[in-house]
């Protein structure tokens, strides 16, 4: 039985069939209709959503699956009359595979062990891999292929998509560059950083972590995410603005990429990670990631359930 929690686990040959099959299903999407008629997909949320929620359950209807919303802050989970792992034992006996959008990711594993069907992380604060796949699925798309292209990621990087992206990136043969203080708060955690350095020299792809935004060069993908991630408390906000300031994608960045194509996961901040005359502009394509989010998911599932 297969899991996915992180794109630690996926190999690069798994990560392009699933693009690949993604594409199948948005150029043909009635073909995979009622795919996977009768299961039922139950999804956990701990955290706010609005793609993650919304693209799982158009998926899981497109494919003849129904879908049940669980709010874990009303859960005897979350008022400690329960734990994960008798939860995931039971919802097992119901369910045919689990999304969960949780805060930790050592729950999301709990979890997975403990679960008799498929788990899919929908968010930790560790991976977003459902996030980084449909942003290759994307970029795909845009470029005709992955191999090779230049990808630049700036601000904080210390955070779920940075980690999935370093990675997915090497695995698929594309080059990574990661604009970020060089502070520990704000760098991605060691263990990935590690990993994904063995994995850049095995498939002779570049990865550079840096604070020094005059390496700034043509990229062909411009990446940003939020300065303030949904567990970091809002008092925190003008202290990490004044430190990731100098890593804002605005367009005297975008003209040093050169035609590079800009993109954000949502929800976006304007005039703090990025300018609005970058993500409202024509380079921008943050609505195609997010169209993606459900036909990657559809792809997902499939390859999870099949």
């Amino acid at each position: 039985m297969k899991h996915l929690l992180s794109l630690e686990e996926v190999s690069g040959k798994e990560i392009l069939s699933l693009i690949d099959l993604a594409i199948k299903i948005k150029k043909n999407p009635r073909k995979f209709e009622k795919r996977l008629h009768n299961k039922v997909l139950l999804m956990l949320f701990e955290k706010p959503s609005l793609r993650t929620r919304l693209s799982f359950e158009v998926a899981m209807l497109q494919l003849g699956v129904h879908a049940i919303y669980y709010d874990l802050t009303t859960s005897p989970l979350e008022k400690g009359k329960e734990n994960i792992e008798d939860t995931a034992k039971v919802v097992s006996r119901y369910v045919d595979v689990i999304m969960a959008r949780l805060f930790e990711h050592s729950t999301l594993e709990k979890l997975a062990a403990n679960a008799s069907v498929p788990v899919i992380n929908g968010l930790t604060n560790f991976s977003h891999p459902c996030q980084v796949l449909s942003d290759l699925l994307t970029i795909k798309e845009k470029f005709g292929k992955l191999k090779g292209l230049k990808l630049s990621y700036f601000g904080d990087a210390n955070n779920n998509v940075t980690h999935s992206l370093l990675f997915a990136l090497p695995k698929v043969g594309m080059h990574l560059t990661v604009f970020c203080p060089d502070k520990s708060e704000f760098r991605p955690r060691v263990q990935v950083s590690d990993i994904a350095r063995r994995e850049a020299r095995h498939n002779a792809t570049k990865l550079i972590i840096t604070s020094d935004i005059k390496h700034t060069t043509n990229s062909d993908i411009v990446y940003t995410d939020s300065w303030m991630s949904y567990h970091i408390p809002k008092s925190q906000q003008r202290k990490r603005a004044a430190v990731l300031k100098k890593f804002q994608v605005n367009s005297k960045v975008m003209k040093a990429a050169g035609k590079a194509i800009f993109m954000h996961c949502l929800p976006a901040q304007r005039g703090m990670e990025v300018t609005a005359d970058v993500i409202d502009s024509k380079r921008s394509v943050v609505f195609d990631q997010a169209e993606n989010r459900l036909h990657m998911e559809k792809a997902i599932l499939i390859w999870l359930l099949k």
